[in-house]
């Protein structure tokens, strides 16, 4: 069974992609590997994270390392909270801190109705010693509501409404969440190449 690490730490992301990925493939994070370090996340871009992630776990890694980037992009901020969206609300907040500065940011601005227009969006980066073997991207469009909903997932997952559903991404199941997603639409690219790879 090939070796797979993923570039994180986020136990939420680690299970979420070991469920899309099955049991085809021998997943490990970064939190059963202390001698990979996490790097500074620099990048402007959600794909240029990733590509840093990605080589420097495979420089320590013996095998494939799958690594990813994702936010949240909601129109009328122009874009944000983007690339900081682990760290909207600053450098220590919580997944709590950056829905509250979502919210109020949204309520101060007035933004209401289709003018919440959101999407998440997810690159992933598969490498092997030092290098980007492929890149794969994976959105999902929506609207961000007015309040809190639903106890499941994590990050915006609470507010966040995908086109075609009434449900937050935190009131959906699991399994239908990992049909939808940006994630599992980026891995699902993602689990292709590495099928390839191995073949």
């Amino acid at each position: 069974m090939p070796r797979l690490l993923i570039a994180t730490k986020n136990a939420h992301k680690t299970e979420e992609i070991r469920a899309i990925l099955g049991a085809d493939w021998d997943v490990t994070d970064l939190n059963a590997h202390p001698e990979v370090p996490a790097p500074e996340e620099t990048g402007a871009t959600f794909a240029e994270n990733a590509a840093i992630k990605a080589i420097a776990g495979s420089q320590l890694f013996p095998s494939y390392v799958l690594s990813d980037d994702s936010g949240l992009e909601v129109d009328a901020l122009g874009g944000a909270p983007g690339v900081i969206s682990a760290r909207y609300a600053g450098p220590e907040a919580t997944d709590a801190d950056n829905r509250a500065r979502l919210l109020g940011e949204l309520a101060a601005d007035s933004v209401r109705g289709k003018a919440r227009s959101a999407r998440f969006r997810c690159v992933m980066c598969v490498a092997r010693d030092g290098a980007v073997l492929g890149t794969f991207d994976g959105a999902v469009e929506g609207v961000i509501i007015n309040r809190e909903r639903g106890e499941g997932g994590f990050g915006y997952d609470s507010l966040f409404v995908p086109a075609g559903y009434c449900e937050t991404f935190g009131q959906l199941s699991a399994e239908t969440k990992n049909k939808e997603s940006h994630r599992a639409r980026a891995l699902a690219k993602a689990r292709e190449f590495l099928q390839r790879l191995n073949a």
